[in-house]
């Protein structure tokens, strides 16, 4: 999973973060803005990013063409405005751009990013996941504008493209000093870097072209933003004793930062939780009616409760926010808990209970090899333990399998051990799940659980041709028809509280809005 993996990466939350605090607001001279990160950032390259962190940091950089409001809609980044049609996008650049050292933002800059990444040398992981497949771009430097164009219509091009960091300068000549340095058009430059400690990024004040022409003059920004790797044990002392401004947290320290007078926190949905059973011939999930059974006799709601340790929040979807589709796509659509019924639909599919209560059918018995990951921690082994034994109930011999995130690849798409897979998807334009979802399977494509949902495949080719968001309602209905044929099972959302002192700032599915962030007291 490949692809879906790299999109987990990268994807995150959407909220707002107000921080708290007595006096005046911070002078820009006098406060840098502290934000601690789980891991290293690693490569800076906007084109092999790796992980979220990456992510994060590179935000501070670089600019895109356009951004996604606090109300999801799109405004304005390089691009001042845009033309969109179902198989291309013309945007017209802001005139004056210019990179951190000195050079200027042209139609030729956006043009040489896409091509870079869409060469086959450089073998992107942004392929298929920021980038569509087929992806050109057409630059008139004279007239200020790019064209970017697929060879078939595809919807939600012009979203897309908030993901895609532009880098300039003399990072676009020579991208190998990008593995541990900027070269982009963004409020921040890098300007320290000590890797698996601390990213100091500076502030440009000659920044005008943000979101919605946003500048970075404001006295009240900071003149430096610092990434500080910390766990989140060492980064709830350092907020709590204002050694930091801000952190993430998912796990139990969230609790310590809480309600804590000088510390403002949000709690936002950090994408879904949900598990899979491979499709293919000779696998228990090929049968639609196994699947359903199985479904039925787990209570997802209790599983999410382990899974998450009460922290979740029940899911409507499979687009984290700001998703440009809203609505709930899941309540009606998976099979009601109720295991007496889970158990006759398994005898009905001719799995018969043996001596030892485990259901066997043409001699086969019923097993069911289940995957998931051990960075899940102590809450995922629990709801992996907790599945399993809701299967045996039914007549299920389950097999429990951790794995690390360096072997899961291994085993799910390329030896493809296993009959059920907790893999989360974390994506924010329903386009993204297409390849993950339909088209080659694994190990040729993306399709690591081997799906085959003509119904999806139908909806999505039609809401493809479609722009912007007229394609709504089939992209809904073709969430929908996946979870009706029990090809993916939503099991929780997840949640992620980000608390802030003494600053404000927005972070949006893992990127920050640096022109949001303000310092709003004294730092210590």
């Amino acid at each position: 999973m490949n692809r879906a993996t790299a999109m987990a990466a990268c994807l995150a939350v959407s909220l707002m973060v107000a921080g708290c605090g007595s006096g005046q607001a911070g002078s820009a001279g006098d406060d840098a803005f502290s934000f601690a990160i789980k891991s290293d950032p690693g490569l800076l390259d906007p084109a092999q990013f790796h992980n979220s962190t990456t992510y994060t940091a590179l935000s501070l950089a670089y600019d895109t063409l356009v951004n996604i409001g606090p109300d999801g809609r799109v405004v304005s980044g390089l691009a001042q405005k845009w033309d969109v049609k179902p198989s291309s996008v013309a945007f017209t650049l802001r005139r004056g751009v210019t990179c951190a050292d000195g050079s200027p933002v042209t139609p030729s800059t956006v043009a040489a990013n896409v091509d870079h990444i869409t060469d086959p040398a450089t073998k992107s992981p942004a392929i298929g996941v920021v980038v569509p497949e087929g992806l050109t771009a057409k630059a008139d430097d004279r007239a200020g504008t790019v064209t970017l164009a697929t060879p078939e219509p595809f919807a939600l091009i012009l979203q897309s493209t908030r993901y895609l960091f532009m880098v300039c300068g003399k990072g676009l000549k020579d991208r190998s000093i990008l593995e541990n340095s900027t070269s982009g058009s963004g409020p921040f430059q890098l300007t320290e870097a000590r890797p698996n400690q601390s990213y100091t990024f500076t502030r440009r004040t000659d920044y005008t072209w943000g979101p919605g022409g946003a500048t970075a003059s404001d006295p009240a920004m900071p003149d430096s933003v610092v990434l500080k790797v910390l766990g989140e044990s060492t980064a709830a002392n350092l907020l709590l004793s204002h050694q930091i401004n801000a952190a993430q947290f998912a796990g139990p320290d969230r609790a310590r930062v809480t309600n804590v007078p000088g510390v403002t926190t949000t709690v936002q949905s950090n994408g879904t939780q949900e598990f899979f059973f491979h499709q293919g011939k000779g696998h228990p999930g090929h049968d639609p009616a196994v699947r359903k059974a199985l479904i039925q006799a787990v209570d997802l709601h209790a599983l999410g409760a382990i899974s998450t340790g009460g922290t979740g929040q029940r899911p409507t979807g499979l687009v984290l926010q700001p998703n440009p589709c809203p609505g709930d796509t899941v309540t009606g659509h998976l099979p009601y808990f109720d295991t007496v019924a889970a158990g006759s639909a398994l005898h009905a599919a001719g799995w018969r209970k043996g001596p030892d209560g485990i259901r066997v059918r043409e001699g086969k018995r019923l097993t069911i090899r289940m995957i998931y990951g051990t960075s899940g921690g102590e809450t995922m082994a629990a709801a992996a333990e907790y599945l399993a034994d809701a299967w045996k109930k039914v007549g299920v011999d389950v097999r429990l399998r951790a794995l690390s995130d360096a072997a899961y690849d291994e085993v799910e798409a390329v030896n493809q051990d296993w009959d059920v897979d907790w893999a989360s998807l974390g994506v924010t334009l329903p386009t993204q799940l297409i390849g993950s979802l339909s088209g080659p399977f694994t190990p040729e494509g993306g399709n690591f659980a081997h799906l085959t949902n003509t119904t999806y495949e139908e909806l999505t080719a039609e809401a493809s041709k479609l722009p912007g968001t007229a394609g709504c309602a089939l992209w809904a209905r073709s969430e929908q028809a996946l979870l009706d044929s029990g090809d993916i099972v939503p099991v929780v959302d997840k949640t992620l509280t980000t608390a802030a002192h003494n600053a404000s700032f927005r972070i949006t599915a893992g990127l920050f809005d640096p022109t949001s962030i303000r310092m709003t007291g004294g730092q210590k």
